[in-house]
């Protein structure tokens, strides 16, 4: 995923179905190329390198 793309999903109300190993995350902040994200099946946060989120 790029900056781009992550930066639309951040400031609007669609909903995206994002994953990070094949696990579906939300996106909770940025910060240059490193992304924080929560799990949706637990309470687990992670930060991940943007280039390892996508979208199905």
């Amino acid at each position: 995923m790029n900056l781009d793309r992550i930066n639309y999903i951040l400031n609007h109300d669609e909903k995206c179905d994002v994953f990070y190993d094949n696990r579906l995350v939300w996106i909770q902040s940025m910060d240059n190329n490193m992304a924080k994200i929560g799990f949706v099946d637990n309470f687990e946060e992670k930060n991940v390198n943007i280039n390892e989120l996508y979208e199905k």
